[in-house]
């Protein structure tokens, strides 16, 4: 398939629309996990402020006062709290519920009702905008440049008064450090993925091309043999219509060259029929509720008494032996039937030398009739045992031709076979002769009485 521009050609394009296609799946998948990665993350942190910002209002509103105004014992609560905008230094948490404020990277902020700042507790980013509302999914960007979220709730004092602003927050370093480690192993993961990808796309596109590209051969096997079959006939006749034409024929010469040009005819005719008669079976798939019971007994008797002659003129012993006492029946066409042991049978007549045995021999196991053909002939080498099936292909192409066939009687009888639901296989050893073996189901006693 290499050699071929046309199917190597198809082979990168069937492999490159599998990886640009998987390509294309896998960066929507990658962007989808990073989408999602984020969003988990973003509800986490903003279910922590939420919750840390919630338990802060409970606490702080039985105890305040004035609007505007902190007491004492908001201490308590926020033990690193600072008034104003003096800064702040961060202690070791103690084991407060609300430690939380107490870690790098948190803030607690109070504003009064105008947004002004009284007291921080944690970090105190510089230049942070004032909002009344949380902001669930824009982080918040300080002066410097350093990305927060934060949770903000209104405060009200003991008597229900609106007191002021409190603010929860927290840095989106580590998130954003997070997020791009994520973005990195995906940006640096993806070539690594599709060089994988590419290798696995020609592989697999080669293993989808190669029954394709096999039926290619075999099309153009195919082909050229045909038209070496038809060119051979064609040529005699043409031949002869030539040289009579040429010549001025008396009545002897008449008759032999309307000879020849009937047996090349009958080669022509028999070639035709054959093909016809395997485009059918391809065609055409078996059913077999139209099969009617055939009787292999009298069927294998009819051939042997049919090749007789052909064997006394070989100079080859033909016999049969049936090893069944009751006959063995089988669903299927009848002359296909015929036909399929025919063709083993004139292969085994054509491929036995005078003085050999040809034997077909009927017996049956418990589910399958098994019908055999074997000779004494010149036998088939283990490497051509696997394309004797094959349509044209003889195994001794010159003796072949002498004797008129064209090989596709072994082809034939593979198809019939296969159409019956049967299996034809054959063994083989040089010089020994070759046993050709036909399975095919049974049917029942009372399929085939019915």
């Amino acid at each position: 398939m290499q050699t071929n521009k046309l199917f190597n050609l198809s082979r990168w394009r069937l492999a490159s629309y599998y990886a640009g296609v998987m390509g294309l799946i896998l960066g929507l998948c990658g962007l989808a996990v990073y989408e999602m990665t984020s969003q988990d993350h973003w509800r986490s942190l903003d279910q922590e402020l939420t919750s840390l910002a919630g338990t802060l209002h409970d606490g702080l509103e039985p105890i305040l006062q004035e609007p505007g105004q902190l007491q004492p014992s908001v201490k308590q609560l926020l033990p690193n709290l600072c008034l104003g905008t003096q800064p702040c230094f961060l202690s070791k948490p103690r084991g407060h519920i609300l430690n939380a404020t107490q870690q790098p990277g948190y803030y607690v902020q109070f504003l009064d009702l105008n947004g002004q700042l009284l007291a921080t507790a944690g970090e105190n980013p510089p230049g942070l905008a004032f909002e009344r509302e949380t902001t669930r999914q824009r982080p918040l960007i300080d002066q410097r440049g350093n990305r927060y979220h934060q949770v903000s709730l209104q405060l009200k004092t003991a008597t229900g008064q609106p007191w002021g602003y409190l603010k929860v927050g927290r840095s989106l370093v580590e998130y954003d450090h997070h997020l791009r480690t994520i973005q990195v192993f995906l940006i640096l993961s993806l070539p690594v993925v599709m060089m994988g990808v590419g290798g696995a796309s020609w592989l697999l596109a080669g293993l989808a091309m190669g029954p394709v590209y096999r039926s290619y051969q075999q099309i153009q096997q195919f082909t050229a043999d045909i038209a070496h079959e038809l060119r051979t006939p064609i040529t005699a006749i043409q031949a002869t219509l030539e040289t009579t034409l040429s010549t001025e024929p008396n009545s002897e010469e008449i008759h032999s060259t309307l000879q020849i040009l009937k047996r090349q005819n009958y080669r022509l005719t028999h070639l035709i029929q054959d093909l016809l008669l395997l485009s059918r079976i391809d065609l055409h798939d078996a059913n077999r509720s139209q099969f009617q019971p055939c009787c292999l007994n009298d069927l294998v008797s009819d051939l042997v008494e049919e090749f007789a002659g052909s064997g006394i003129t070989a100079g080859v012993q033909l016999s049969a032996e049936i090893r069944v006492e009751q006959p063995v029946r089988v669903k299927g066409e009848e002359d296909q039937l015929y036909r399929l042991v025919a063709n083993l049978i004139s292969n085994a007549i054509h491929y036995t030398p005078a003085g050999g045995i040809v034997k077909i021999i009927l017996e049956t196991d418990k589910q399958q009739a098994i019908i055999q053909v074997q000779d004494t002939g010149i036998g088939i080498a283990p490497a051509e045992q696997a394309r004797i099936f094959d349509r044209f292909y003889r195994v001794d192409g010159a003796r072949s031709r002498q004797q008129g066939g064209a090989g596709l009687g072994l082809a034939i009888a593979q198809a019939i076979a296969i159409k019956h639901q049967g299996v034809l296989s054959v063994e083989s050893e040089l010089g020994q002769g070759s046993l050709f073996t036909i399975q095919l189901p049974i049917v029942s006693a009372s399929m085939a009485h019915s």
